[in-house]
């Protein structure tokens, strides 16, 4: 099993796709990694050899990945939320951030729908 940066590679992908589970590395990033190390993109996770894993670990170092990653994002938005910029604002109401419509649909940013009560009708 081919564990790297902390996490359990799956056996039966291919490589490129293998890579991507961990945090802050993409496609486009695990095909420069396999090339670089010398790697067919397709080969399996289960075949690869301990000096190939050794290999990739090493070309992974250079990257920023996982733990470094996630805790370098949460600073740069509790930087946006201290200065109180318009983004920093949209991160601490938990609305969305870049732009996006709010009136309808933003339900993941937003969480569960709170019905508000309408007007009632006056009686006759």
């Amino acid at each position: 099993m081919a564990r790297i940066s902390g996490i359990d590679l799956p056996k039966n992908k291919r490589g490129e796709i293998g890579l991507t589970y961990i945090y802050g590395i993409g496609r486009t990033s695990a095909q420069k990694i396999l090339t670089k190390v010398g790697i067919d993109v397709g080969k399996k996770v289960s075949k690869w050899t301990d000096s190939e894993i050794a290999l990739i670990r090493q070309e992974i170092d250079n990257y920023k990945t996982e733990g470094t990653l996630r805790s370098e994002i949460q600073i740069n938005i509790k930087r946006l939320m201290d200065i109180g910029c318009y983004r920093g604002i949209r991160h601490r109401r938990g609305l969305p951030v870049n732009g996006q419509r709010t009136r309808t649909n933003a339900r993941t940013r937003k969480g569960r729908k709170k019905t508000v009560a309408g007007k009632k009708k006056a009686v006759k």
